[in-house]
């Protein structure tokens, strides 16, 4: 009779030792939504400000552009994004939360209006307001106004799944995760990670989704905070996506004079935009 090799016979033999990986579930799960929520951006409000170096790679109806994106970004409503590629600047984006501007550097064109998602989007992609791309962008998200919500842990996943009822028939998903440590943790003390928002309308039809990936903690006073270094948009109406890898985050940091505002640079044609909520 032939015989396994040596090497093989020991791999077969630690096959039943080793098992399934252990699912991190909440054995004390929080029971309801709105005060897991409360928890969750508890941790967060700490963050005031940030300012950041990512990899971008964004697909949309002009192809896919790649390059780093420079961000700052300061509660409750002020942004701030340089968009570098291999060919120099791009394009920089402002919102001090009442003004919008634009450079697009590659159309030598200047638009400038009030802040308001249909300006946010002619970047990002997303017709968001530039509070909810700062809140998403600190591992946060906006919230629907709701009449109703529910929170369930997961059996496949362990993570906690919220559902937010709009009174228009629309409806939000929020899917928390806990670290490794806080599984046997009362809820109170589970520090929770936004792993995926996404909002539906009333025919349940996605109009944008967020995901996270990659948590770090990042130095915030004595404990830190857990912050995503990988941020997926996408707009399934534009059939637009954006992805961010970040390399370099700084948190609660002093941020520039006037960095929330620019002015044309010569050159530049100027255009005066209104925003599409303002059209009707």
């Amino acid at each position: 009779m032939r015989l396994l090799p040596l090497s093989l016979a020991l791999a077969l033999l630690a096959l039943p030792l080793t098992g399934c990986p252990h699912l991190v579930r909440p054995t004390q799960p929080w029971s309801d939504a709105q005060q897991a929520l409360r928890a969750h951006d508890s941790l967060r409000v700490r963050i005031r400000s940030l300012r950041a170096e990512a990899r971008a790679d964004q697909r949309g109806s002009q192809g896919r552009v790649r390059g780093t994106v420079l961000m700052f970004v300061e509660r409750p409503d002020r942004v701030r994004f340089d968009v570098m590629t291999q060919f120099g600047p791009a394009a920089a984006l402002t919102s001090d939360g009442h003004t919008f501007a634009m450079a697009d550097f590659r159309e030598r064109t200047f638009v400038t209006g009030r802040a308001c998602p249909s300006s946010i989007a002619r970047l990002l992609g997303m017709p968001l307001s530039s509070e909810d791309i700062g809140r998403l962008l600190l591992g946060g998200t906006p919230r629907i106004e709701s009449v109703r919500e529910t929170i369930t842990v997961d059996p496949d996943d362990g993570h906690y799944h919220l559902a937010l009822f709009g009174r228009d028939g629309g409806r939000q998903e929020i899917e928390l995760g806990i670290r490794d440590a806080d599984e046997h943790a009362p809820p109170a003390e589970q520090r929770l990670r936004l792993l995926r928002t996404e909002v539906f309308d009333a025919r349940g039809h996605t109009l944008w989704r967020v995901t996270y990936d990659d948590y770090r903690v990042v130095p915030v006073g004595e404990q830190g905070v857990a912050i995503p270094y990988e941020v997926f948009f996408e707009h399934p109406g534009r059939d637009t996506d954006t992805r961010l890898r970040f390399e370099d985050i700084d948190v609660n940091v002093t941020v520039p004079d006037g960095a929330f505002q620019q002015t044309p640079a010569p050159g530049l044609r100027v255009e005066e935009i209104a925003c599409d909520e303002d059209a009707g």
